[in-house]
């Protein structure tokens, strides 16, 4: 029954598990997804992240029978979900990039090349006097 419970979750993943006893009756659950054979296209590390349950055996048994409606699968399921905006995010960002990059090629071949311009004329020297100015008379702030 467990396994019947879980085979939504094997399509997309194998599952390995591990069982360890704990004190007061509980145990621990740890659930590792990885890679199912035959699927293409790689898993986000989050999404082959480890997942522990401890609790006692029939609290687990009971999580387990929901399935994808179940807290395991949840997890499972959030963190593909994850795992999918993280992957449109990438694609995004090299689509930006490549789109860029070939902007700044286009750009650079489209500037014309640069002529030597007549140099500027250089800024006036701050000892200069003003245009209205007399030598033989003190500069006014009016």
């Amino acid at each position: 029954m467990l396994i019947a419970n879980l085979l939504p979750l094997l399509h997309r993943y194998s599952l390995g598990f591990d069982l360890v006893a704990g004190p007061d009756d509980t145990v621990t659950l740890t659930v590792i997804p990885r890679k199912a054979e035959g699927k293409t296209g790689p898993l986000e590390p989050g999404e082959t992240r480890p997942i522990s349950i401890t609790a006692s055996a029939a609290e687990i048994d009971a999580e387990l029978v929901r399935g994808d409606d179940g807290a395991l699968g949840q997890l499972i399921t959030t963190r593909k979900t994850l795992a999918d905006q993280i992957a449109e995010q990438r694609e995004a960002a090299e689509s930006a990039k490549a789109v860029s990059a070939e902007a700044a090629k286009a750009k650079a071949a489209a500037a014309p090349a640069k002529t030597a311009s007549p140099p500027a004329s250089p800024p006036p020297s701050p000892a200069a006097l003003p245009a209205e100015a007399k030598s033989n008379e003190p500069a006014s702030l009016w």
